[in-house]
């Protein structure tokens, strides 16, 4: 962070600040010089919807946030697990997103074009999120809460003031109790309507030593209210101001600033520390050693050990201490182009950080359990095996349970070689997870998918998963399973293909090798295998899923038969298997969707502008409603729209080879389409709102609720 820079180089701190306000105003130069400069940004008016800051205490205060066009799109749709909402009596880890000054691909809440925008998947090593800027009020747009929350992560925005103009807006906030609590409950109600955990309070200002009552009374109520209002929010204190009204950042908890600790869920402590520091904060915490956060900067100003690629240097003495870390800026990896690529350095930079610290999150821990491996970017998006877009996106709202794969190091000497996938075909969403190596007929390699702490009960449980391979290269899924009395149990839900061989290959290995009961091949998107196979494991509890990566041994009466220079060729050979998407699910669960008129959808703000060739521009906000149930059951939503020469309810032909053209994808009941080109002879638009389910089922878009519009003119 700039403090360090501020406290340590005084001079290089001026410099920086000159430079910034001469690019500020080189670019209000260049806006001036243009020929048709962007309008200033306008709230109120309906546009594209994005995630933004709040600026001013003006705008905190005015509630101005709730007026806006925008504030709808921005609520999160996922919650927070229940099981999460207590942090666990352990070390934890914080990581402050702070990539590239916040607000970047990720704003665009119904998501972008980028296919490499920049995302987070390594979520089972995070307890805590906080999205940070330089902004007074960062809101963290509901992308990065979906995703977080889907993983059992909390995330917090961040509350701060600095410079000059920070010490203004101080001496506001601290005027009185009034203004204090003003302030705190509005901070409480954005959190609360938009659906994250709380804040990251940094005052990085110069106080005098009367307004400390004041900010600590603050810090006291915006806790208080935090909690009535959100049971298990957190608000966490940067290591910044003293007691004494001093910007004097201590590096560790002691008396200048362990009253704000006291008042609050925990302490982010700046990174500058020395080796014994988290040791004595530990002891200053005593029983509350969890809630200090040891600051740590990827980028490595000032930070111990470095940062950066020997992050771990800071990580082990961290965990020795006892106490929790605050990772700052792992967008490190990706603002600095690490080689090769962002894929294999963010792999490695988080290998480190799971071989320091561990894993700290479990799941499936609940049914329906889904996850089609996307990581909330692509180059195309596919449901059930069919594509229905080829464009380049970004949205991380979309990501789904990530897997914990398990980076081997850049030297990889393992036979097959494990990667998420996004330019091959996938079954669902944007990506997969491809299997490639060599293995021999006698081999088998396993990779590590999930780690459970999901309890089964009497009924049954059914796995469905997606599978493509090429020759006789199979795919299973490895269960590992645990009881109250430690009893240990692995299941091998094994591919398609001989039962006796099968059983005789591995019933060695496993407790009990389980066969698809069902085996579905898509013979219109060829190489899609569907195998759904079924357990009944009461009273234990699934703890682990591998992919198992096999052949099946060839029966002796066909091997002894091969001669002896065919044999050695077989061995090893060439594996190639791709795993689309996997659903864990029980019986009882509700797996039908609403029926169309089961829906209420209506149109906003619709706008029509000309456009070339006789065509027409249409923007238009959709919203529907379920009439009555369980909309919690739907979170996502696909939209298509059809482009109609007459109504669908007589007869009628398309205006476009694409039936169905895909619009994006909603995560809440709403939608903005933004410029549609609407081409000459359009009668009718159709749009489609495709529901899907927790369980990564789509309704049929016949069955979808729909809204038809009528073509302006």
């Amino acid at each position: 962070m700039i403090p360090y820079l501020k406290s340590n180089h005084p001079k290089a701190y001026a410099a920086l600040k000159d430079l910034r306000s001469f690019l500020s105003s080189l670019a209000m130069a260049d806006d001036s010089s243009s020929a048709d400069p962007p309008p200033p940004f306008d709230p109120l008016i309906p546009a594209t919807p994005v995630s933004y800051p709040l600026q001013t205490l003006e705008e905190l205060e005015s509630r101005a946030y709730f007026n806006s066009f925008h504030f709808p799109f921005n609520k999160a749709s996922v919650k927070l697990p229940a099981a999460a909402a207590a942090l666990p009596s352990r070390p934890r880890t914080l990581v402050c997103h702070d990539m590239a000054g916040g607000y970047t691909d990720d704003r665009l809440v119904q998501g972008g074009a980028n296919a490499e925008a920049f995302a987070i998947w390594h979520w089972y090593l995070i307890d805590v999120f906080v999205y940070f800027s330089h902004n007074l009020v960062t809101l963290p747009p509901p992308c990065w809460t979906n995703t977080a929350h889907r993983h059992g992560v909390k995330v917090l925005g961040t509350f701060i003031m600095e410079w000059d103009e920070g010490k203004i807006r101080a001496d506001k906030l601290l005027a009185s109790k009034d203004s204090i609590r003003m302030y705190a409950d509005r901070l409480t109600e954005l959190a609360v309507a938009l659906g994250f955990d709380g804040w990251l309070i940094n005052m990085e200002v110069n106080l005098d030593l009367g307004q400390i009552p004041n900010l600590k009374e603050f810090v006291s109520y915006l806790s208080q209210t935090m909690h009535s209002s959100l049971p298990g929010s957190l608000v966490i204190w940067y290591d910044s101001v003293t007691v004494d009204g001093d910007l004097n950042w201590q590096n560790q908890l002691n008396d200048k600033n362990k009253p704000f600790f006291d008042l609050c869920d925990g302490i982010f402590v700046n990174y500058s520390w020395k080796e014994d520091f988290p040791k004595q904060s530990a002891e200053v915490a005593a029983d509350r050693n969890f809630d200090v956060y040891m600051g740590i900067d990827v980028f490595g100003r000032g930070t111990y050990g470095g940062g950066q690629g020997t992050t771990n240097v800071a990580l082990d003495v961290i965990k020795k201490a006892d106490v929790s870390v605050a990772i700052f800026a792992p967008g490190w990896v990706y603002e600095t182009q690490q080689p090769p690529d962002f894929q294999t350095a963010q792999n490695r930079w988080w290998g480190q950080v799971e071989k320091s610290w561990g894993i700290v999150q479990n799941y499936p821990k609940v049914l329906p359990f889904y996850s089609n491996f996307n990581q909330g970017h692509g180059y195309h998006i596919y449901t059930d095996g069919k594509q229905i877009s080829s464009n380049q996106w970004n949205d991380l709202s979309s990501q789904s349970f990530q897997p914990f794969l398990a980076y081997s190091g850049d030297s990889n000497t393992e036979p097959i070689q494990v990667s998420i996938d996004f330019k091959g075909a996938s079954y669902s969403g944007g990506g997969s997870i491809t299997f490639v190596g060599t293995l021999d007929d006698k081999a088998e390699f396993r990779a590590r998918l999930f780690h459970g702490e999901l309890p089964l009960r009497n009924s049954p449980v059914h796995f469905t998963y997606s599978v493509k391979s090429n020759g006789n290269s199979l795919l299973g899924l490895a269960l590992g399973f645990s009881s109250a009395s430690n009893d240990k149990k692995t299941v091998l839900l094994a591919a398609s293909g001989n039962t006796l061989l099968t059983m005789t290959q591995f019933s060695s290995h496993f407790t009990s090798v389980v066969k698809p009961r069902r085996v579905t091949k898509l013979d219109q998107e060829p190489g899609w295998i569907i195998q759904e196979s079924s357990i009944n494991m009461a009273g234990h509890i699934l703890t682990e899923i591998q992919a198992l990566c096999y052949r099946p041994k060839p029966e002796r009466s066909a091997a002894t038969a091969i001669a002896a220079d065919d044999i050695l060729s077989r061995a090893p050979s060439e594996y190639y298997a791709v795993l689309g998407d996997l659903k864990i699910s029980a019986d009882g669960e509700n797996k039908n969707f609403p029926p169309s008129d089961s829906w209420h959808v209506s149109s906003e703000f619709v706008s029509w502008t000309s456009g070339s060739q006789g065509s027409k521009n249409l923007s238009v906000k959709i919203i529907w409603q379920l009439k009555a149930g369980y909309a919690d059951l739907f979170l996502n939503y696909n939209i298509f729209v059809e482009k109609l020469n007459s109504p669908s309810s007589g007869t009628q032909s398309r205006l476009s080879e694409v039936a169905h053209e895909y619009l994006g994808e909603a995560a809440v009941k709403s939608f903005y389409i933004s410029d549609l080109e609407v081409p000459s002879g359009t009668s009718f638009l159709k749009f489609i709102i495709q529901v899907r389910g927790l369980d990564g089922t789509s309704q049929k878009l016949e069955d979808a609720p729909f809204l038809q519009l009528k073509v302006e003119g």
